[in-house]
């Protein structure tokens, strides 16, 4: 059997994990590519196979989804243009090794497998941050508040700042005796007086 690590790198599968309904999932033709197989092979051996795949294993996206993911630019160009995507989560990745038996498919699931446990790993690593963040907080509220502070506001995301306005501002004063009073004409030389 081929090496997973050089098989598929796990940066390659990590990227191709999208957050749909709150679930982690993989699409259809990302998963045919990294098997190596079409995507329309992968889709009929689910459908002959589907007591195989519950709600929370596979499902499809609605118009709207396939909308906003292939407007992020994740997959193919012509995902915008398909009628019906499938997504798996991880159960229904692990589902899929059932049914693609190849030496590869083995290999790819061992690769998107770890994919999974690397992402939740960091996940947790990050919630377990804020919470210890949170307990030092409290341990030591009034003496290192500023600094809590400067972290916290680290961790945060950057807001676009706003755009001031651009020109200048003129005022203009106007009297009523100065726009009243008609400026006086010149004398002409045909007038003379």
């Amino acid at each position: 059997m081929t090496d997973t690590a050089s098989l598929l790198p796990a940066e390659r599968v990590e990227r191709r994990i999208l957050l749909v309904r709150g679930e982690k999932v993989l699409l259809d033709r990302d998963l045919a590519e990294l098997y190596g197989v079409e995507t329309r092979i992968l889709n009929r051996a689910v459908r002959r196979n589907r007591e195989r795949f519950p709600g929370d294993f596979m499902f499809a996206l609605t118009r709207q989804e396939i909308e906003r993911i292939s407007q992020i630019g994740t997959s193919s160009g012509s995902l915008k243009f398909s009628k019906n995507v499938l997504v798996f989560t991880e159960q229904g990745v692990a589902m899929l090794s059932g049914l693609l038996n190849s030496p590869r498919a083995i290999a790819v699931n061992i690769g998107i497998m770890r994919a999974f446990v690397r992402l939740r790993q960091m996940i947790a690593s990050h919630a377990d941050l804020a919470r210890k963040l949170a307990a030092l907080e409290r341990k030591y509220d009034a003496q290192f508040r500023i600094v809590f502070d400067a972290i916290r506001e680290l961790m945060t995301p950057p807001v676009p700042a706003k755009k001031g306005e651009i020109g200048f501002h003129t005022l203009v004063r106007s009297t009523p005796a100065a726009s009243a009073a008609k400026p006086a004409g010149r004398k002409s030389k045909n007038s003379q007086s």
